[in-house]
């Protein structure tokens, strides 16, 4: 089973070839699983589909990670670059739209602000 920090480490060209191995190795286990083989091997399906998902995993990333870089500076960002979030998220106002008043708005809280009241404590006594 191979660890995806070791994978990193890796060049492009030495990952393809271990994708390349893992991959012809659970062909070679369906093959044993259909010719009814050792449990031992039909056991090791499922190591051999996760290190494919590992090793595609560490590959997409170098690749993004490279794109990234590539792109960097640049004035637009391509969408697989953006930030996901959600939909809503993406369509929402920013900041500054939000707290944007209208002229009659800015007027109307100058010459009308909050009152501010000055209320005296009271003391109530409960015997």
């Amino acid at each position: 089973m191979v660890k995806a920090y070791e994978l990193r480490g890796l060049p492009k060209e030495e990952l393809l070839k271990t994708l390349a191995e893992n991959r012809k190795h659970l062909a070679e286990l369906h093959v044993a699983k259909v010719t009814g083989g050792a449990a031992s091997k039909i056991a090791k399906i499922k190591q051999v589909r996760k290190s494919i998902a590992r090793v595609l995993t560490v590959h997409n990333q170098q690749q993004k990670e490279g794109i990234r870089k590539a792109a960097a500076g640049q004035k637009y960002v391509s969408k697989d670059l953006r930030m996901k979030k959600t939909r809503a998220m993406r369509r929402a106002l920013t900041k500054d739209q939000k707290a944007r008043k209208t002229l009659k708005q800015q007027k109307k809280d100058t010459h009308f602000p909050m009152r501010r009241y000055a209320v005296k404590a009271q003391m109530n006594h409960v015997y």
